[in-house]
């Protein structure tokens, strides 16, 4: 059987909705499709791109090679004690639906990393974080398969040499090394209550909730996403385009002499992370639209596709927005979102 489709089109799997083909495209739906893959000479033969929810990419154009669409289900648990649970979670498993099983399980961990867009196996490709949590903390584990060998290999959360927003997986595995699930250490009681980054206090004490819950800390991040990020199913868009950039101490206490109102968050090495949503703002990106594409009007850090933007549209608004920062603020952005 012949999996391999040639001239598909991209448009329904990535989140910004832009127009693209890639010249072949397979979706992996089992160990058998992968074996198949791996038997045939298109693999060998093209460049690859290995596909999730499209969440957090950016085509400029069509994509002369292989995409694997990773489409891998399942949830298992593989170990548990009277405190903590691993669970198993396959590649192609959609993230909040992952974090609302553990919420209904009344596992704790995930909880602040609620409705973030994308699967499971894009999850430490990325280290994806959010209020203060990121996901390396409850990975003990990412299974997958070298796509140049066909060898299965089990790397351990050291191997995957993470940080911020960046992993192994971006480097020497990038594009080869196919995600195939990833475990996950939960925890059954004695929950960590993370609620000090962002506006999590704030929306608790709204609600007069004073010993929030997982399940009530995952409410408040929802209602704080959905208040600032557009839904992608109704506005293209990837979510935020850009890091956060980290500056040295002494840049920080710089940049506060001209700008005493800048905000800024102690992270490792005495440096200072500075949120790239309120530089944006500051240059004046906020809500300003080019022609299909623009900058959302509730959360800078979010690029948008208005209708038919091209890529190169949306990475034009991109690198405008990197200039005026890097003029402004001596501050070098960098992209969240991969080109191709």
């Amino acid at each position: 059987m012949n999996l391999i489709e040639e001239n598909k089109s991209l448009k329904s799997y990535n989140t910004f909705g832009v127009e693209a083909n890639a010249r072949y495209f397979i979706k992996v739906e089992s160990a058998a499709h992968i074996d198949e893959l791996l038997a045939g000479n298109i693999l060998k033969n093209n460049n690859c791109l290995i596909l999730g929810g499209g969440s957090n990419i950016l085509f400029t154009g069509n994509y002369d090679g292989l995409i694997v669409h990773n489409c891998l289900k399942g949830i298992n648990t593989v170990h548990e004690t009277a405190t903590t649970v691993e669970v198993e979670v396959m590649a192609g498993e959609n993230w909040h639906h992952i974090v609302t099983f553990a919420l209904q399980n009344d596992w704790g961990g995930l909880e602040n990393l609620s409705l973030i867009p994308g699967l499971a196996g894009a999850a430490p490709i990325q280290n994806i974080g959010a209020y203060g949590v990121e996901v390396k903390d409850m990975i003990t584990q990412v299974h997958g398969i070298d796509l140049r060998t066909g060898l299965h290999r089990t790397l351990g959360s050291e191997e995957c040499a993470f940080g911020y927003r960046d992993s192994i997986f971006k480097h020497e595995l990038k594009e080869f090394f196919f995600i195939s699930s990833i475990t996950l250490s939960l925890t059954k009681k004695h929950h960590r209550i993370a609620t000090s980054y962002g506006a999590i206090n704030d929306v608790l004490k709204q609600q007069q909730i004073t010993k929030p819950t997982i399940q009530q800390v995952s409410n408040a991040v929802q209602q704080i996403r959905r208040s600032k990020l557009p839904d992608p199913t109704q506005l293209g868009n990837a979510g935020s385009f850009f890091k956060n950039p980290v500056v040295s101490e002494t840049h920080y206490k710089l940049l506060q002499q001209e700008h005493p109102e800048i905000p800024g968050y102690k992270s490792v090495n005495q440096e200072v992370k500075v949120p790239a949503g309120w530089l944006i703002e500051q240059c004046g990106w906020k809500g300003k639209r080019i022609g299909n594409c623009g900058v959302h009007t509730q959360q800078a850090l979010v690029l948008v596709n208005y209708g038919d933007s091209t890529g190169n549209e949306i990475l034009e608004l991109a690198m405008r927005i990197i200039a005026s920062v890097k003029s402004k603020f001596n501050i070098e952005l960098q992209c969240e979102v991969n080109i191709k």
